[in-house]
């Protein structure tokens, strides 16, 4: 038995012996080990059905007020536009006469798209565009961006809605439906940021009521940035939801997988990541002078009173209010909506934090690869240092030109509203504040939402009111000296005559008769902008014959004065027309030490009025009301005594 027992003992060593010995290979271990990790690996359990189903509601939820916020808005642009204009009850000619400036310009593009025999024809005329400027054929697709109005005029007639409704109103409901989507895609930034839709919401109430500084689409419809920003907006949403995903290796954004529509909405959201820069590049040229280096350096230089210029094209465009600094109302206006307090206090959080994790990497101290709620590191969250980046930049850009407040509001919004909205941000504040009495994460919970609730209420009951007040009244659109002008270019002149004047009439004369005219209110175009300063020397101290050998020299046949410009009356004496054509001329006193050149000549807008030679040797009045007076440019010149 003893006997027995050692050579138990024995077989169990030497089998002790032999799995000791047998030691695996290096990529036998590699292989257990590799699939040993993935069998390791923590299998995310599913989800209990009602928590399921708490989700789903949640997303419900939310994409419906995303959605219904878009519609509401583009109704309510709809109607407000209705009743501000009388719309409906106006004829044609009055409709067009809503559409000013460079806005009557590219709506008038998108007429002569619908004219066309063809659409390859009407693009061939558009490129190669000789009858709108006189002795000049412009690309007026890319010199003016009409890609929009070759959309637009093809949907209408593709769609057989040249049958149902009229081209006007297709054409404003593209773009009110576009406010529409430019809203829904604020609403789901927000949303991205913040991680609940009441920040949505918020951000479409405060949106509104400061349309004066967020949109100009109830001013001029066809503008540019009408068209861009909804874009910019998706792309804006699109690289939040981007920034905010796990970027794992399997998470970046592994397209093979998915249903269908998985792949399209991955796909459709990398375009929309990888083409933000170009959209913001365009959009930027839309509210700033887009000319060569030179030029643009040139007016930074003036701009900043570095440089002064006599240049009359300069200080026209520097007098311009969209790129002159924000007035106080602007800044006003927002701290009355509430918006502006917030924002500040929102972007001083995520800023300071921001700069907190940069001195905790500085100092190669650790951190989580990820933030939960009870860190209270809102500035470690890659959308919020992108979108604190971009807010300063384009806030930056915005205090020195106010045209650009229209890129940077509606950020404003978004981001103040995001930010009371987020737990994680009150979180960030208490961690700081080292809060002892309450609990910091669950008073954070409180205030997002208490805060955003009272703040909502107090909009409600303040300018909802207003809101339907406007709805409510009947505004009516009277022009009848314009409307009296175009009824007699239609009817009286003829039909190869050249018509000379201001910019901003002439879009107008281009989009209501189609006549020819002799300059347009387009500013990316060196020819074009000395056109309209020579023009403009009709209001400036200048003989009879200087006049009459400009307009000939565009083949004028007829001059247009208006009256508003020759006797304009403004706050900013020093921004007026005529102001700035005789400084130009040195007819004034710009700078000490400068020399005057009196001019021997009065006035040529109310020289021109009296009818005395040699000024009715040169120009025959033909037309007048109380607003316009159009002169025919004689061809044969008989000086009379």
């Amino acid at each position: 038995m003893a006997g027995s027992f050692v050579r138990r003992i024995g077989n169990k060593g030497a089998a002790i012996e032999l799995r000791q010995r047998k030691k695996p290979k290096s990529s036998e271990y590699k292989e257990s080990a590799k699939e040993k990790k993935i069998d390791d690996t923590a299998v995310p359990e599913r989800a209990p059905k009602h928590v399921l189903l708490q989700r789903f509601a949640k997303i419900f939820i939310g994409c419906l007020a995303a959605v219904t916020s878009g519609m509401m808005y583009a109704l309510y642009l709809s109607a407000y536009h209705e009743r501000k204009f009388w719309f409906s009850n106006r004829q044609e000619l009055e409709r067009e006469i809503t559409f000013q400036g460079d806005s009557a310009i590219y709506y008038s593009y998108y007429k002569d798209m619908l004219k066309a025999p063809s659409f390859e024809r009407g693009v061939y005329e558009l490129t190669h565009n000789n009858k709108t400027v006189s002795l000049k054929t412009i690309n007026a697709v890319q010199q003016m961006s009409l890609y929009p109005e070759l959309i637009a005029s093809v949907l209408y007639q593709a769609t057989g809605s040249n049958e149902i409704i009229e081209p006007v109103y297709f054409y404003i409901g593209i773009v009110f439906g576009l406010q529409g989507i430019y809203v829904t895609a604020l609403f789901v930034t927000s949303w991205l940021m913040s991680g609940t839709w009441l920040a949505g919401m918020l951000t479409v109430a405060w949106f509104i009521i400061n349309r004066v500084d967020t949109t100009r689409i109830e001013y001029s419809i066809p503008l540019r940035e009408n068209w861009a920003l909804p874009y910019f907006a998706c792309q804006v949403a699109a690289l939040t939801g981007y920034l905010k995903s796990n970027l794992n290796t399997y998470g970046e954004l592994n397209v093979k997988k998915g249903t269908f529509v998985a792949k399209i909405m991955k796909v459709i959201n990398f375009y929309l990541v990888c083409t933000l820069t170009v959209t913001l590049n365009i959009i930027m040229k839309t509210f700033v002078p887009h000319k060569e280096n030179g030029y643009m350096l040139k007016f930074l230089e003036v701009k900043f009173g570095l440089n002064m210029t006599k240049n009359f094209t300069m200080n026209w465009l520097l007098c311009q209010k969209y790129l002159q600094a924000p007035s106080q109302d602007f800044f006003l206006r927002l701290t009355q909506s509430s918006l502006l307090p917030f924002y500040i206090l929102v972007l001083i959080i995520c800023f300071l934090s921001i700069m907190q994790v940069i001195f905790r990497r500085i100092n190669d101290k650790s951190l989580k690869k990820t933030v939960t709620l009870e860190d209270g590191q809102i500035g470690e969250r890659p959308e919020i240092i992108y979108h604190v980046i971009h807010t300063i930049l384009l806030g930056s850009l915005a205090m020195v030109i106010e045209g650009l407040k229209y890129l940077w509001t509606p950020y404003v919004c978004m981001l103040a509203a995001s930010g009371v909205c987020s737990p994680e941000l009150w979180t960030t504040l208490f961690k700081w504040f080292r809060l002892r009495t309450v609990h910091p994460i669950l008073l954070a919970l409180i205030l997002s939402m208490a805060v955003p609730t009272i703040i909502g209420l107090s909009l409600w009951k303040e300018f909802f009111p207003r809101l339907m007040t406007e709805l409510m009244e009947l505004q009516e659109f009277y022009d009848p000296d314009t409307v009296e002008l175009m009824t007699w270019i239609k009817r009286q002149a003829p039909v190869a005559a050249v018509f000379a004047g201001s910019p901003q009439l002439m879009g107008m004369i281009k989009l209501c008769t189609g006549w020819m005219v002799t300059s347009l209110p387009l500013y990316n175009d060196d020819d074009l902008l000395k056109r309209n300063e020579n023009i403009y020397q009709i209001y400036s101290k200048r003989s009879a014959e200087d006049i009459y050998k400009i307009l000939t020299s565009y083949k004028a046949n007829y001059l247009i004065v208006e009256d508003a410009i020759c006797n304009e009356v403004g706050t900013m004496r020093g921004c007026r027309v005529k102001d700035l054509l005789d400084i130009a001329n040195g007819h004034v006193d710009c700078e000490e030490g400068d020399k005057l050149t009196y001019s021997k000549y009065g006035r040529f807008c109310h020289e021109v009025k009296i009818n005395y030679s040699p000024y009715v040797n040169y120009f025959t009045r033909v037309y007048w009301n109380r607003s316009y007076f159009v002169y025919k440019i004689n061809t044969v010149i008989s000086f009379q005594s």
